[in-house]
């Protein structure tokens, strides 16, 4: 049974930065993609951060520059160091593997329905 836990969630000032973390538990299936989506309150899930098995990296638009997604050598922990948040960065992130790869380009999509396994979501809230 594939488990996926998010840690480093809180609160911070504008500017400020967070660095969330994921244990990984039960996934071997290194060839699909792990990342980060998030959820701001009113608004749809979006994926913000990916990573392919050959250490390909794919960020949101939105927060490219901010983010740098990180994984250990063993495949059991994920990271996603943002920087410079923003008030509207506030949302919940959550982590998620199984992820599909545009077999071109190599590039993690964030397709949602087509990502499998989901963590419970870490609270970002960012506020003066």
């Amino acid at each position: 049974q594939v488990q996926l836990q998010e840690s480093g969630g809180g609160s911070v000032q504008p500017g400020g930065s967070l660095r969330l973390s994921c244990a990984i538990d039960g996934y071997s299936y290194g060839s699909y993609c792990k990342g980060w989506f998030r959820q701001a309150p009113g608004k749809e899930r979006e994926g913000v951060a990916a990573i392919a098995n050959d250490g390909k990296t794919t960020y949101t638009d939105s927060m490219k520059g901010r983010l740098t997604i990180s994984r250990d050598g063993a495949g059991s922990a994920l990271f996603l160091q943002m920087d410079s948040l923003q008030p509207e960065d506030t949302a919940i992130y959550y982590c998620a593997a199984g992820g599909p790869i545009f077999p071109r380009l190599g590039f993690c999509s964030f397709t949602e329905d087509e990502w499998i396994y989901w963590g419970q979501g870490a609270q970002v809230t960012v506020s003066s």
